[in-house]
């Protein structure tokens, strides 16, 4: 065998390798994921927590039900603006709720509500109770971010809501953690609630591992028939 066709054959087993490995490593980080959504769902169905269990660093507590009593800082309202919901254009609406018994806050992304097609600046009403109210629901890291250009915005109507930076803002001790409410406190509020179960991008990683084992048959394939099956066929 010549030195080329040593060269083409290292070139193809090493393309091949690196492939299937490739293909290997997103069927394990598939795996990683499923092992992840398994814990959340044990954490899901696990007692509600109330707001003596709640912790003040929030550690393994993400993912936890709760049942949290408080009132509303309803001046401190902030709406994440560009969150569709069924299809329509619309904000999230982030309340922080000063927990009842404690000197402690913790936002909660409460729910959707539409924008107003003709004037980006113009907020439904959301009825936001004056008294203690009861809030149900699941604890999350953060509210819900969407990439960004650029520093955060201030103001009533942004596009995210870093939760350190807003305790600053606001003067409010508030909790590394957030909570999804899950049902109105109290009355109907007139926010919608068909919160997407999380996508941990299971899909994505299978079609990555298709893709590199596909391409490494292919490596494989096309060395063969080159280097292999053709001269076969080209000799007389």
């Amino acid at each position: 065998m010549t030195a080329r066709r040593w060269l083409i054959l290292a070139a193809a087993l090493l393309g091949a390798a690196l492939t299937a490995r490739l293909g290997v490593w997103q069927l394990d980080r598939a795996a990683q994921k499923i092992a992840l959504q398994a814990a959340i769902d044990a954490e899901a169905v696990r007692p509600a927590l109330g707001n003596a269990e709640l912790a003040t660093d929030g550690a393994g507590q993400v993912h936890r039900q709760v049942r949290l009593r408080g009132r509303w800082v309803a001046e401190r309202t902030v709406w994440l603006d560009n969150r569709p919901m069924d299809g329509r254009a619309g904000f999230h609406v982030v309340t922080p709720l000063r927990l009842a018994g404690r000197g402690d806050a913790v936002l909660v992304e409460r729910g959707w509500a539409p924008r107003d097609p003709y004037d980006r600046k113009h907020l439904p009403p959301v009825d936001t109770p004056s008294g203690e109210v009861e809030v149900v629901g699941r604890l999350a890291a953060s509210p819900s971010r969407l990439y960004q250009l650029g520093e955060g915005s201030t103001g009533t109507i942004r596009q995210n809501l870093d939760p350190a930076a807003f305790a600053v803002e606001s003067g409010l001790a508030l909790l590394p953690l957030t909570v999804v409410q899950t049902a109105p406190a109290g009355a109907q509020d007139g926010l919608l609630r068909h919160w997407p179960a999380p996508d941990l991008g299971l899909q994505k990683h299978y079609g990555y591992a298709f893709q590199w084992f596909a391409l490494c048959a292919l490596i494989l394939g096309l060395y063969v028939w080159f280097q292999l099956v053709r001269p076969r066929l080209r000799k007389p």
